[in-house]
């Protein structure tokens, strides 16, 4: 059974069991928002797997507890996801972007459906590069909005603001009545994701660029064994970023995510393998170490209290009813 595993067939699972956790998170909370509206029925807690879709709130918490010492009580299990993602992108070339952001199965499966479509473009190489830059000022943004110019007095303000406290409830008021510009934009990048291979991973998403510049300095590489290497270029084709691995002796660029994809579609034996502090292991030891690591930083937050909000129930219950109702 395991020999007929492949990295990009346990990269599809494991991405398919998390987008599942995140639906089944999902209803929940939805669940819960109808309850705080209502009040009918049982009651119904809140989900906190719900706040690792909300990054820019993790940000900030990450931010405040640098300065104070002090977990985010409103939304700890945001910060715990968030300090997850940044290991593996010291440990694990960009583990959460392989195998536990759900936008990730959706780029992948809309990269597949592009190309059984015949609609997939290949980019000039000159065009990649520009378009792979484009993250960088859209997390240069982000990181100065948080780091720099927010105030210690405005970010305690903002974290234990109605708006932050609620934010998850109007992520979701946002995806159940969007705008003619959401559904517009969101239009275009399932179009530019079907021509242009994981181009939102690739190009856009600030979140990875963070993880990417981490991977740089990490401890997991890519390595390729010239002599062994026939230079078939299949490596690059399997990538979901498209990097000439075949031109590499040692892959540091942080546009790979670690899936390792590379690695089982080479026809030569040890030509491309996964190393850490730069000793060969199995390809699967990234996919296994990234689930590994996620279940020990949930295991951790539970124990010490830092996954629920310790914000009261009831509290919780009156702020969601009105960020629905203002």
């Amino acid at each position: 059974m395991l020999s007929k595993l492949t990295p990009a067939l346990l990269q599809r699972v494991v991405q398919i069991v998390f987008a599942l956790v995140c639906i089944f998170i999902g209803w929940r909370f939805y669940q819960f928002c109808v309850w705080a509206q209502t009040g009918a029925g049982d009651a119904v807690s809140r989900p906190a797997g719900v706040e690792g879709f909300l990054p820019i709130s993790a940000l900030l918490g990450l931010k405040h507890f640098i300065l104070t010492g002090s977990y985010d009580p409103a939304h700890p299990a945001g910060l715990t996801i968030l300090l997850f993602a940044l290991c593996t992108g010291v440990l694990l070339r960009r583990g959460f972007c392989a195998y536990i952001c759900p936008v990730g199965l959706i780029s992948n499966l809309l990269a597949a459906a592009g190309r059984r479509l015949g609609l997939e473009r290949r980019v000039p190489r000159m065009a990649n590069t520009v378009a792979k830059a484009l993250k960088y000022p859209l997390l240069a943004f982000f990181l100065f909005t948080v780091v720099v110019a927010m105030s210690g007095a405005a970010l305690q303000a903002f974290l234990m603001g109605r708006y932050n406290l609620t934010a998850d409830a109007h992520l979701l008021r946002f995806f159940m009545s969007p705008s003619h510009t959401a559904l517009v934009v969101l239009g275009s990048l399932v179009a530019i994701s079907l021509l242009f291979r994981n181009a939102w991973c690739r190009w856009l998403c600030p979140y990875g660029a963070l993880l990417g510049l981490l991977s740089r300095v990490g401890i997991t590489n890519i390595r390729r064994t010239t002599d062994a290497c026939t230079g078939c270029q299949r490596c690059q084709r399997a990538c979901p970023a498209n990097i000439p691995i075949h031109e590499k002796t040692t892959v540091r660029t942080p546009e790979c995510i670690g899936c390792a994809r590379c690695v089982g579609s080479c026809s030569r034996q040890h030509a491309l393998h996964v190393t850490v502090l730069g000793r060969p292991v199995h390809w699967m030891v990234l996919a296994v170490a990234t689930v590994g690591l996620f279940l020990a930083f949930w295991l951790v937050a539970q124990l010490t209290g830092h996954w629920h909000s310790s914000l009261p129930p009831m509290m919780l219950k009156s702020l969601y009813a009105q960020a629905f109702t203002g």
